[in-house]
């Protein structure tokens, strides 16, 4: 009886090494119980669609229990600031329910009160994702500006999925306040929507206005569903476990921690097939959940759609990480103005940003580089009246990637990484409305430059992107002066389309992996160590990368990591199949009879669990 009570103990108590991991058997085995539960509320009625008011209400309060327990064995005691989130949030709601119908039945405004909550509750949200996210960071900025030594004395432990969840009610609140989703009938429904499990640590972000309607919807589950959300768990775990996890354990994580003892080639594919890791383990967490989820009876966001597909910088977010790019579209580039006109806080985040990095900085030279782009900058918003609006959106497009870069990570990595993907897509908006001869000017001009500044300044970085621009130069140009010598014919065929989308898709997966460099580096720390160990990284990796390549040892290096090179291509391979046919062959597992579809689930998982390492790899989102 002891130890039987021991096991128990032990079975709900938390416990930082055995986390509830959608690539563990526990979650499983948590899941078919909770499933089992699920089952037997939803089935006691005859007819499932007609469930009544009471029974959705079992329904939701029942997952929203067994949400919180989840959440509980993956961040332990930190389930209180789950639940703490979740009250100021439903409480905000019926606020706002209260002060509309106080309006409707006296006449009398009450939007100034519903604003003010509104930003209240807003502000509660993101005070607490910046004491546990950020207190580091900040310290770390105010020591280095000041020449003190202040510590934050007790570690403070990131809860999982702070971010998301954070977010998450941040959409709920706005939602509600604005009038796009009214507020949920009940604590137990609302808390359904905060914590929902498949979802909760990892995202997809899911917003208030998508999922609050669900909630009051019968269970359904067809045939096709089931299939179809079968299909999304298996799909899931083969990315996590057959791609993500074996690059990373076989070649990226050794490169990564000591780039000094790998080649310019080993460090630069390093990067390559880091980009393809980091896509398997996100977009096969999130198909998994929306399996998960679908089993239930509720449908996630698309939240990728094949981001490597993407011919420039812009493309890419509109197809990765797909509920973040939305929700920082709709709760942050368009309150900063979107494409309309600038506001204050158009111009305050930039400057923040700047100042601080001059600050830190305390070198003359980064002083005068700041100076002397402020004053540019300046310049062209002056004289140019009529490029003042396309100036505006500029900004906002860039302070919007620069916010979501950190909102990744509390270092100057990630920040780094989201000014690039910024720069990026302002380049690419520039870029796309020049003719073909200007193109070739101006990248002939770049190159010469860079070539210039690297003839006198030899240092890593010139040298990496003087090869860069050595290679893209030549592209580019060809590119564009082959179709004025071959003619119009050549100009309008389907080959010269093809050509360009095979040419862009390269170079755009070639500058989100370089990005990629900042983030992976910033990756996987702890956060009193985040900034100086990071930066650290990145910089032996711009170091060798842009140092001498000795081309002969490639084919060593090629023969020694194949199994790699073969996965890694093997998957990029598959990633870039055509979506029709992806479509296809979903719905043809769907179709399977289930007897066969067992057998073929059977096998995949034994396939799958063949793949497994010593150590299960956890999840990255999880660390945002």
């Amino acid at each position: 009886m002891t130890d039987f009570l021991t096991y128990l103990t032990n079975l709900f108590a938390f416990d930082s090494s055995h986390p509830l991991l959608f690539t563990q058997f526990h979650f499983w085995a948590f899941f078919f119980i909770v499933y089992f539960g699920f089952c037997l509320i939803v089935s006691t009625t005859r007819h499932p669609r007609r469930m009544g008011k009471a029974r959705r209400l079992w329904r939701n309060g029942y997952l929203f229990l067994v949400s919180l327990f989840f959440y509980y064995k993956t961040s332990g005691n930190y389930v209180a600031l789950l639940i703490f989130s979740t009250i100021v949030g439903y409480f905000l709601g019926l606020r706002f329910d209260h002060l509309a119908n106080r309006q409707a039945a006296t006449g009398r405004s009450t939007l100034r009160r519903r604003k003010t909550l509104m930003v209240l509750g807003v502000a509660v949200n993101l005070g607490v994702l910046c004491y546990f996210k950020y207190a580091y960071f900040f310290t770390d900025i105010f020591n280095t500006i000041a020449s003190t030594h202040y510590s934050i004395a007790n570690a403070i432990f990131l809860p999982v999925g702070i971010s998301f969840f954070t977010f998450q009610n941040i959409s709920y609140i706005v939602d509600v306040y604005k009038g796009r989703v009214r507020h949920a009938d009940n604590i137990l429904d609302f808390g359904f929507y905060t914590t929902f499990f498949p979802q909760l640590v990892a995202g997809p972000i899911v917003r208030a206005d998508q999922f609050i309607p669900q909630l009051y919807k019968p269970f359904f589950l067809g045939r096709r569903q089931f299939g179809i959300a079968l299909f999304w768990i298996l799909n899931g775990l083969c990315k996590k476990l057959i791609l993500s996890d074996y690059l990373a354990v076989s070649f990226v994580d050794r490169v990564f921690a000591n780039p000094l003892l790998y080649t310019p080639f080993e460090n630069f594919s390093a990067l390559l097939v880091y980009s393809l890791q980091v896509y398997a383990d996100f977009s096969g967490y999130t198909d998994i959940a929306i399996g998960v989820a679908m089993l239930m009876g509720f449908y996630l966001p698309l939240n990728f759609n094949s981001p490597y597909k993407a011919t420039n910088a812009a493309g890419f977010w509109k197809r990765w990480h797909i509920s973040l790019s939305n929700w920082l579209k709709d709760y942050l580039y368009i309150p900063l103005g979107g494409n309309r006109n600038s506001t204050p806080g158009t111009f305050i985040i930039p400057t923040v940003m700047l100042l601080v990095v001059v600050l830190m900085a305390k070198n003359l030279y980064v002083t005068a580089a700041a100076v002397a782009l402020v004053v540019v900058l300046a310049i062209v918003y002056a004289v140019a009246p009529r490029h003042r609006k396309e100036f505006a959106t500029n900004l906002n497009n860039f302070d919007t990637m620069l916010l979501g870069g950190m909102w990744h990570g509390a270092s100057f990595n990630f920040i780094t990484w989201g000014a690039l993907n910024g720069l990026g897509i302002l380049v690419y908006k520039w870029w796309k409305k020049k003719g073909p001869l200007y193109r070739i000017i101006a990248i002939a001009l770049i190159y010469v430059g860079v070539k210039c500044l690297y003839h006198f300044f030899p240092i890593p970085v010139l040298s990496m992107f003087h090869f860069a621009l050595m290679v893209t130069a030549a592209a580019i140009i060809l590119l564009n002066l082959v179709p004025f010598v071959a003619g119009r014919r050549y100009r309008e065929s389907k080959f010269k389309h093809g050509l360009n989308t095979v040419w862009n898709t390269f170079l755009t997966f070639i500058f989100i992996s370089f990005t990629r460099l900042f983030f992976r580096s910033g990756s996987n720390l702890d956060p009193a160590e985040a900034n100086e160990t990071a930066w650290r990284t990145a910089t032996q990796m711009v170091e060798r990368i842009g140092g001498h390549w000795n081309w002969q040892q490639v084919p060593d290096i090629l023969a020694n990591y194949a199994p790699v090179f073969i996965v890694f291509l093997i998957g990029m391979i598959i990633h870039w199949l055509p979506d029709r046919f992806k479509r296809r062959y979903r719905l043809w597992f769907a179709a399977m009879p289930l007897p066969v579809m067992l057998l073929a689930v059977v096998l995949t998982v034994f396939i799958v669990y063949q793949f497994i390492t010593a150590d299960l790899q956890p999840f990255i989102y999880f660390q945002f």
